[in-house]
């Protein structure tokens, strides 16, 4: 599942994350690639320092924790500390799949989702579209800042060459509750149908079924 998040940040949350950066120092964003990804990657991050890295996570795993379409899209176990990334004209990203396992100064985790988290109005750069092939096409994706799309970190993805101005990212991978990404799609589904039922007709003989499916579907797959 591919899934679009609008306004994950909010007007004065971008404001803040764009004074922070333009105070840091970016690097190249080999440094940390894996060996298959580091051919194919052309791009600079932020360098990690603690005091800036901390008030930057702080913004962001707010608005995450308070975004019900993430919660019930990804049922996070884990989130991984945020990258902020940064490109310009004649940088790309190309074809990869990004590292099945990661952590390095904490506990190791599984990425089962992908999230990139666009700081930059889309008409101030050209290209750096974020392209993920599906077994339907690519999907070219390129949003309003603030928002995010949130995928399968298995899925082969590439960022397109930029060829005019600055394409600024933050991303974020996940370990989820339910590992299986099929499920994780359906409880989504079903979850939609779950909070219409619970406003429209909460003390419904099928609203009751819904709830308790979603509910026991959810403890079935988890894992803890």
């Amino acid at each position: 599942m591919l899934l679009t998040i609008p306004g994950l940040l909010n007007a004065a949350q971008l404001d803040k994350i764009h004074q922070v950066l333009a105070e840091a120092r970016f690097v190249d964003g080999r440094l940390t690639a894996g060996f298959a990804a580091a051919r194919v990657k052309q791009n600079e991050e932020m360098q990690a320092e603690p005091e800036r890295m901390q008030l930057l996570i702080r913004v962001l795993m707010a608005s995450l924790g308070h975004n019900e379409t993430f919660r019930f899209a990804a049922l996070p176990h884990r989130v991984a500390d945020p990258i902020f990334a940064r490109y310009q004209p004649g940088m790309t990203y190309g074809d990869h799949v990004d590292d099945p396992i990661m952590g390095t100064t904490g506990p190791r985790f599984r990425t089962d989702l992908s999230m990139t988290i666009f700081l930059n109005p889309p008409e101030s750069y050209d290209g750096g579209e974020l392209v993920v092939r599906t077994s339907f096409g690519d999907t070219r994706v390129k949003l309003p800042a603030g928002d995010a799309v949130l995928y399968p970190s298995s899925s082969l993805h590439q960022v397109a060459p930029v060829t005019r101005g600055e394409r600024l990212v933050a991303l974020t991978w996940i370990q989820s509750y339910v590992r299986d990404a099929a499920q994780r799609e359906l409880l989504y589904e079903l979850n939609l149908a779950r909070e219409r039922l619970l406003k429209e007709g909460p003390g419904t003989e099928t609203t009751g079924y819904v709830d308790r499916s979603y509910a026991n579907l959810l403890r079935m797959w988890a894992e803890v």
